[in-house]
């Protein structure tokens, strides 16, 4: 059973064209930009799925993009039950939308016509990276999906090295386009980037090979809040930091 199962996912992975590409975080949002801007001209009838690690940082991504006057809408486990349903609804009847989601539209779900999948992030292993990626190419038609990491980051791609992931070529992005990008962040509220922080430090350190160095990770924490428009990350209360076990972690500023 285990075979078949395997050798059904492989055919369906057939169908989709994967890619990858590596960049710094700082350019993260411009790529993802650049990238959405592109595929929206190209396909009238774009579809998009864009999975994030976290519910928070699915957040905070959906109002950047939103900021930037692309067409989002928004799903995650912080959102109530009657409102995912809504969206989730909505997105399945729709073209020319894009729908930031955390995994909780990785798997039991059947979206139509989704043409491109993102996923922004390492994924928390191959398998979610498998059910993400299904969510298009479905029904004997083709996909597209795209995994954007950070160089410290693709250590995953031994991971999915059997699937057929190619690497494509990064974006050579624009000013006009990086201040845009800026601006938008700008314009987001400093509440929702302190959400995505802690979230995706809480990400990060339970993964073994990012968060086994803890030093390292204040770096990392330092590099997304960079990314987000901030000179210094956030503080984090006390409590959240001991349960993270990050308390006596030298460069964590606390409240």
């Amino acid at each position: 059973m285990f075979k078949a199962r395997k050798y059904l996912t492989l055919v369906l992975l057939h169908q989709v064209s994967q890619m990858y590409m590596i960049a710094p975080l700082d350019l993260h949002f411009s790529i993802l930009y650049d990238v959405l801007k592109k595929h929206v001209a190209d396909d009238a009838d774009y579809k998009v799925i864009i999975f994030c690690t976290t519910a928070m940082v699915t957040k905070l991504v959906a109002e950047v993009l939103s900021q930037l006057k692309l067409n989002i809408r928004e799903i995650h486990s912080r959102k109530s039950q009657s409102a995912r349903t809504k969206v989730s609804d909505e997105f399945r009847r729709s073209k020319g939308v894009i729908l930031v989601s955390s995994d909780v539209s990785a798997r039991g779900v059947d979206y139509p016509d989704v043409t491109l999948v993102i996923q922004v992030g390492i994924p928390a292993g191959r398998e979610q990276y498998i059910h993400r990626i299904g969510r298009t190419g479905r029904k004997g038609k083709e996909g597209l999906g795209l995994l954007l990491l950070a160089p410290w980051e693709s250590h995953f791609l031994t991971s999915v090295k059997d699937l057929s992931v190619s690497e494509a070529v990064t974006p050579s992005v624009d000013s006009s386009t990086q201040t845009e990008v800026k601006g938008a962040l700008r314009r987001v509220e400093m509440k929702s980037k302190e959400s995505a922080y802690q979230a995706w430090l809480g990400y990060y350190n339970s993964n073994k090979t990012i968060g086994g160095n803890k030093s390292r990770l204040v770096t990392l924490g330092e590099e997304f809040s960079r990314s987000m428009g901030l000179a210094a990350p956030p503080a984090i209360p006390k409590l959240i930091l001991r349960k993270m076990g990050l308390s006596k972690v030298p460069g964590f500023r606390s409240t």
